[in-house]
């Protein structure tokens, strides 16, 4: 019996990995000519593998088709701690940080890389590298893959294949979607790929840009539609990047017209604001800024975006800080993005990750209809649907011996 993994990243490096305690044959295939790039890309700021947060919290930041309960299943087959004990197999230490992310205490992907691809090269997984998939066939009970290569076109046939091609962001390393067509012609259903974990355009006024590009916004509460999250923004020429507002990317993508509220004192009441603001005199817009302790960034956007009435009123100031409405235009570029949102929706897959209309096919990672903020939950949630499809693939072979 004979197992085909077609993609190089986190999913199909895990399902390989998994695969490998049995004896069947193995490859695992990717398009580029070397394994894990956009790995090493999301790791060039220092490496977030998990996060600690306890299983409930984990498995409610996950979005899409698939639901809360069935990822706590896919996490308990594959949690946080048993990424930390896998990192430490392949000698890799981590840590947990004031955060609560989980990183390798070396901050650096590419040592985790090399000893993971060693491992699976040890344990008789075939790498076949340069390898670009053209095509999926369904023929006499086996899946035969169809190559191109540097050689030209290849087939091969394998009596199961897991799929692991990761999502449309970040193309150059890999990730480009090709295989959404390759689907679609097999009769799957598949949710529209979308920009996720990304920045977010606004038509700035332009002196705010002029005097605040580049800086943050920090220690504010950031609110879309019903779901507010405390942390950073920075200013951009386009409008807005940061952890925050990739957190509110699927609240943002369902309003008709995205709308940020920006709280940027949120340990404070308005009443209390006002209360420190009329100790001082003069024009309240400037005293604000020593007032109410504001950076630049924050006290920029006071500045060039409150009313006219609430510049000689402070109450109406100091609750318009509590609440300084932004409307934005739209995400940033899919290919920008650090993520992906949409993709083979959960209806069309079983408990094992199989296309429940094509035994012996699954599919795991960014492919599947998901998606969840930065802080070590993307890569976990990677993780989760790799060991799945390749234990289903594994029970799925099983059942197919004579």
């Amino acid at each position: 019996m004979n197992l085909g993994i077609v993609g190089g990243g986190p999913s199909g490096l895990i399902a390989a990995e998994v695969a490998s305690s049995t004896n069947l044959c193995i490859t695992l295939f990717e398009g580029k000519p070397s394994l894990g790039r956009k790995f090493l890309v999301a790791g060039h700021g220092g490496l977030n593998l998990t996060h600690s947060d306890p299983l409930d919290r984990f498995s409610g930041k996950y979005k899409g088709s698939l639901e809360t309960e069935k990822w706590t299943s896919l996490l308990q087959e594959f949690s946080n701690d048993d990424t930390r004990a896998w990192a430490y197999g392949l000698g890799i230490e981590t840590f947990i940080g004031t955060s609560g992310r989980i990183f390798p205490k070396e901050f650096k992907a590419a040592p985790l890389l090399r000893r993971w691809i060693q491992e699976i090269k040890r344990r008789g997984v075939k790498i076949a590298a340069r390898h670009h998939l053209r095509d999926i066939l369904l023929k006499d009970n086996q899946i035969e893959l169809e190559f191109l290569t540097p050689e030209g076109s290849i087939s091969r046939a394998f009596d199961a294949v897991i799929l692991a091609l990761g999502g449309a962001s970040w193309p150059e390393t890999g990730s480009d979607a090709q295989w959404v067509p390759l689907l679609q012609k097999l009769g799957i259903s598949i949710s529209p790929l979308q920009a996720a974990n990304c920045g977010w355009e606004a038509n700035w006024n332009p002196d705010i840009t002029r005097l605040a590009d580049g800086e943050a916004l920090k220690n504010i509460a950031v609110t879309a539609g019903n779901t507010t999250i405390h942390g950073e923004l920075m200013i951009t020429s386009y409008g807005l990047e940061g952890g925050a507002i990739y957190q509110l990317g699927h609240s943002l993508r369902s309003m008709p017209h995205p709308l940020l509220s920006i709280d940027i004192k949120p340990t404070f009441s308005a009443e209390e604001l006002a209360r420190r603001l009329s100790s001082y005199s003069g024009d309240i817009i400037t005293s604000s800024k020593k007032a109410w302790r504001l950076g630049n960034a924050p006290h920029t956007l006071l500045s060039k975006l409150a009313p006219a009435h609430a510049k000689n009123d402070i109450l109406a100031l100091a609750c318009f800080a509590k609440a300084i409405q932004l409307p934005l235009t739209g995400p940033r570029p899919i290919a920008e993005a650090i993520s992906s949102s949409g993709g083979v929706r959960y209806s069309e897959l079983n408990d094992d990750l199989m296309i429940r209309k094509h035994p012996g096919l699954f599919v795991a990672g960014e492919m599947i209809d998901w998606e969840a903020p930065t802080g070590g939950y993307l890569l976990q949630g990677c993780f989760a649907t790799g060991t799945r499809a390749s234990r289903g693939a594994l029970r799925y072979l099983i059942s197919k011996t004579p």
